[in-house]
């Protein structure tokens, strides 16, 4: 698909979205599938299916001299009036230790517990790094973060919220797995993004409650300067357009699947 076309795209997909005004409430399990859905929207867009090219994502490391598309021209400043240096992509990888990703996303799970978003978005991919990586690929991209990416991640962490249960004062996060092989460099122009990043899918959150040990999955991850962020806590692309839990299940469940971007 060319990229005059691809931007056509998503104009009609921004366009949908506007005309979107829904408010339904439930919440199911769908066992066949292994997801869990919070039906709780209001103006949500359609659901957004990766492009063509994110089936072939790179899985060698980048080198010293990594490609970083023009993000290493571009400042990035985490606030409006924030006097510090401009800040640039990076190549470095993340930490993937599971002990390293337990301390990473610890915050998420206290949003999750606590119904906290404001805590859930301090472990989020930050707007002026998204804005950076879509701009010329995507037509508007700060729309897209605000209306796509938060608000799907707003309705995901109250799906995940309701998946823990009634009671989360008994329940209690045990260990957070991953598989540090599953890491992979997505190259600039690679899946819609001019700046390239890591990427890590399918870190698991395993928790008990009285009844049984569970987890469910951190759908997808990407880097900015060596940190990790949340950028899908439920699935990307989703079946439906509500809040979702990725991959639950009875048991630690399995990290990954690798792939994606």
């Amino acid at each position: 698909m060319t990229r005059s076309r691809s931007r056509q795209r998503h104009a009609r997909k921004v366009a949908a979205r506007q005309r979107s005004v829904r408010v339904v409430i439930a919440f199911a399990l769908l066992a066949a599938g292994g997801t869990a859905f919070l039906v709780a929207s209001r103006g949500l867009p359609p659901t957004s299916r990766p492009p063509t090219s994110a089936l072939g994502v790179p899985s060698t490391a980048p080198g010293p001299t990594a490609d970083l598309g023009t993000a290493s021209t571009v400042a990035l400043s985490t606030r409006a009036s924030d006097a510090s240096p401009p800040l640039v992509q990076t190549s470095a990888e993340p930490p993937s230790s599971n002990a390293a990703l337990r301390a990473r996303l610890t915050p998420l799970w206290r949003a999750i517990q606590r119904d906290a978003v404001p805590t859930g978005l301090t472990v989020f991919f930050p707007e002026g790094a998204y804005v950076r990586m879509k701009t010329g690929e995507i037509p508007d991209p700060s729309s897209d973060y605000v209306d796509r990416l938060v608000a799907f991640y707003r309705l995901d962490l109250g799906a995940y919220r309701l998946a823990i249960g009634s009671d989360p004062s008994r329940v209690r996060l045990l260990a957070v797995d991953g598989n540090p092989a599953d890491a992979a460099w997505i190259a600039p122009g690679v899946c819609e993004n001019s700046v390239g990043y890591w990427h890590l899918p399918g870190v698991r959150l395993v928790y008990s409650t009285p009844a049984a040990t569970r987890s469910f999955a951190v759908a997808s991850m990407i880097s900015w300067r060596g940190v990790w962020y949340i950028v899908h806590l439920g699935p990307n692309p989703r079946p439906v357009d509500v809040g979702t839990v990725d991959q639950p299940a009875v048991g630690a469940g399995t990290p990954g699947p690798p792939g994606g971007c």
